[in-house]
């Protein structure tokens, strides 16, 4: 009786998680599969905008591998700054490079748009020093600005991967072929270079994926001259309406999307990086010389000048305001006033179909809170299946790391062709959006789950179930006080992600529920300084929360190795 009642969890464990999901994931991506063979049906290839999917593909490529390039050549030697010396500030200065890779994209572009926009402090500044009657710096709208934003964003997938390997190559190697008499740049290239050649793969890989499937920063940060495969679908969808070309685009992105994350699979590198890995520091060498000084001060300044600039800036432009001398000289001045944050809370004309911003805060709160309470238990669902049944592990693993490899707006474009069209979806559109969220997580969830499930020992298990234990109770008594630490982790990244989510909820948000991420981009296109000033309240308010998450995930890091309950329960047992 009790192995039958086993059987049936265990079958429910793996049976809930496939349906949710061949609903919400693959029977969206059938119905983009159909919509695009109809139009070739009908029309065969001539039908199709053939100067669109060029251009698309084109600049998708192009800026993906110029991104990665300037990416790798900041992250490179930052990698070896990390991986070699311990320092004053090298702390501070790794919770530095983190933060920018679980930002939402709006708050980046919101960040680059305070420093170096139009009304941007670095513009405000020349035009003050020099007297200038129009901004010096115009990169808005431009590749530049869509470069440094992709590099601000994914430079600490470059740091953590090749610092990573940089710790654990043999130093023995390198030592040896100098007593031989080889020349710095010769056991660079013969030894340090090979050693490191798979990281580097593998960043790479990993960066141009992301940079292939960047949606947000190509909109807000590229302009109308530059479509991504991206943009092109969000355009041809929400602007003209053209769903057959906007499919065949989600296929061709899908598709690509699909052969980058083959290769990584393939080279064994898929790894999700962690946000605050433990430095042995002990193992690090202290600079002594003069040459190796001036190296950390120039690469941590080039660092923190990237990376926390945008973000000083966005702070600055949400706390001072402008107000004018009372002496009749029409001159300004800057003054610290929370104006900006208390509008969020008004609606100065009294209009119906006003949304304030404090709303689209708790929108976007109570979808993550459900987005990541249903990817944790779906997550522990098939976390479960994958301890006790090896061929489940592997098929489902398969299955939920699909959704890593497809792009939120083809994954939007999906969700709203199969269930946006019918008449009355839009009501729904408050159900699929936390739905949407959920898959999006739940790779990472899992990838956080299943390494803890894994590693509790199976002794543990057989002696509650020899005793007559249920399932439920081994679970609440064994598997829980181990495992808490580890969910809770992925709860908060859970969180985060569906917090900042912004390519699948611009196909199925509606204009009086719009997430955070959605109304940050709004009134960021509208005219005046209270818009752009409330825009730069609400990107400080996402700064914040994920601030706040990354500090609960250290904390949970840092308690877990100073209290390991988990060898205390091994030994007694």
């Amino acid at each position: 009786m009790l192995r039958r009642k086993t059987t049936l969890v265990q079958t429910a464990l793996w049976l809930l998680p496939l349906a949710f999901l061949l609903v919400f994931y693959f029977y969206p991506l059938g119905t983009i599969i159909k919509v695009s063979i109809d139009r070739w049906l009908q029309e065969g290839l001539g039908g199709w905008n053939t100067e669109i999917i060029q251009r698309a593909i084109g600049f998708t490529f192009y800026q993906a591998g110029l991104s990665t390039l300037l990416t790798l050549l900041l992250g490179i030697p930052a990698a070896w700054l990390f991986s070699h010396f311990r320092f004053k500030g090298k702390q501070f200065l790794r919770v530095a490079v983190t933060l920018p890779f679980i930002l939402p994209t709006v708050v980046v572009a919101a960040g680059f748009n305070a420093l170096v926009g139009q009304s941007g402090w670095l513009n405000l500044i020349l035009m003050k020093l020099f007297d200038l009657s129009h901004p010096p710096i115009a990169i808005q709208n431009s590749l530049l600005a869509i470069l440094l934003a992709h590099v601000f964003y994914n430079i600490s997938i470059v740091i953590r991967v090749i610092s990573s390997a940089w710790e654990q190559a043999d130093v023995r190697l390198e030592n040896a072929a100098r007593t031989l008499g080889a020349k710095p740049a010769r056991v660079l290239w013969e030894i340090t270079i090979p050693l490191l050649l798979p990281s580097i793969l593998a960043a790479f890989l990993l960066v141009f994926l992301f940079d292939f499937t960047s949606f947000g920063v190509i909109l807000m940060m590229g302009g109308p001259r530059f479509t991504t495969l991206e943009v092109e679908i969000y355009i041809q969808t929400m602007h003209f309406l053209n769903l057959p070309l906007a499919s065949l685009l989600a296929l061709i992105q899908l598709g690509f999307s699909m052969l980058i994350t083959s290769a990584i699979i393939r080279m064994g590198r898929m790894v999700i990086v962690p946000i605050v890995p433990k430095a042995r520091e002990d193992s690090f060498k202290k600079p002594n010389k003069f040459s190796e000084k001036m190296i950390i001060f120039s690469i941590s300044t080039i660092l923190c000048c990237v990376l926390l600039m945008p973000l000083l800036a966005l702070i600055a432009q949400s706390l001072l305001v402008q107000e004018m001398v009372p002496d009749g000289s029409n001159d300004f001045r800057w003054q610290i006033s929370l104006s900006f944050f208390r509008q969020l809370f008004n609606n100065p004309r009294q209009s119906i179909f006003y949304v304030p911003p404090v709303q689209a805060l708790r929108n976007s709160l109570l979808y993550a809170l459900s987005a990541s309470c249903l990817s944790v238990t779906l997550g522990l669902m098939l976390a479960g299946v994958s301890r006790t049944n090896h061929f489940f592990r592997k098929m489902l693993n398969w299955l939920v790391m699909l959704p890593l490899g497809t792009s939120a707006v083809t994954f939007g474009l999906g969700l709203f062709l199969a269930f946006g069209l019918q008449a009355g979806a839009p009501q729904w559109y408050p159900f699929l959006i936390p739905l949407a969220h959920a898959l999006i997580g739940l790779p990472f969830v899992l990838r956080l789950v299943e390494p803890a499930l894994l590693a509790i020992p199976r002794n543990l298990h057989w002696a509650a179930q020899t005793l007559g234990a249920a399932p439920r109770k081994v679970w609440r008594h064994i598997d829980l006080p181990i495992i808490w630490r580890a969910a809770l982790t992925a709860l908060v990244y859970a969180f985060a992600i569906s917090l900042g989510e912004f390519g699948a909820t611009s196909f199925l948000t509606r204009p009086d529920i719009p997430t955070l991420p959605i109304a940050i981009y709004r009134y960021l296109n509208l005219p005046g300084g209270a818009n752009y000033g409330q825009a730069m309240a609400m990107a400080v308010i996402l700064l914040i929360v994920c601030a706040a998450g990354l500090m609960v995930v250290d904390c949970l890091q840092n308690y877990q190795v100073d209290h390991p309950n988990t060898q205390e329960m091994n030994d007694n047992a």
